[in-house]
């Protein structure tokens, strides 16, 4: 199955959340098992699945996401 579907229903939800605020984009790791981040480009590491945040699969986990897009777009403003 891999991180494809995982990656796509995050997408949709940031996409709810920020509608037109957010180029999301997802990159594939051929060799490397394991990864699953989200990183504000040039920025803070938001979410690690290898660093021992596991999958975005509770409202917590994407809740801290969300949160710190906030922080950033405030901190662009």
């Amino acid at each position: 199955m891999g991180y494809a579907p995982k990656f796509r229903r995050i997408k949709a939800e940031l996409d709810g959340a920020f509608p037109r605020e957010l180029d999301i984009t997802g990159e594939g790791t051929a060799s490397v098992t394991g990864y699953f981040e989200v990183q504000i480009v040039g920025g803070k590491l938001l979410h690690s699945k290898k660093n021992g945040n596991g999958y975005v699969d509770t409202p917590e986990k994407m809740n801290r996401i969300v949160q710190g897009i906030k922080d950033a777009l405030a901190a662009a403003c």
